[in-house]
């Protein structure tokens, strides 16, 4: 599967729509995401079952400060609308790999049973004044 333009527009349709979602924070200027560019492209032909989408920060300022994205590329890994990863820098083709491998084998139950627990807690030392 190729890869697709995400924009404040469809990105949260896409997300929401779709158990996995890569997404790769870029810009034209920028030297190293046009070196991961063709390796993130790769990635897309070789796993067709997940959802490849590039946010063009210049373009999509908004979007990208909404994810408080400070340095170019940034790689986002989306499971049924939970991020799972998130960091700057080109990654080379082994770790991206890697990457898609742990969020396929990933299970997601036990990750919302996590949020859960913490938001509990969280909610729990806010009503206590802590």
């Amino acid at each position: 599967m190729a890869t697709i333009a995400l924009t404040k527009d469809n990105f949260e349709q896409v997300v929401n729509g779709n158990d996995m979602v890569l997404v790769d924070f870029w810009a034209p200027w920028c030297g190293p995401c046009k070196g991961f560019a063709p390796v993130f492209e790769a990635a897309s032909e070789k796993h067709a079952d997940i959802v490849f989408g590039k946010v063009n920060s210049d373009d999509e300022q908004e979007l990208a400060a909404s994810f408080n994205i400070r340095s170019i590329p940034t790689l986002m890994l989306f499971r049924e609308k939970v991020i799972l990863f998130s960091q700057a820098g080109a990654l080379p083709g082994s770790a991206l790999e890697q990457v898609i491998r742990q969020g396929k084998e990933l299970d997601m139950t036990a990750v919302r049973k996590e949020i859960a627990e913490r938001e509990a807690g969280a909610q729990q030392a806010s009503v206590e004044g802590k």
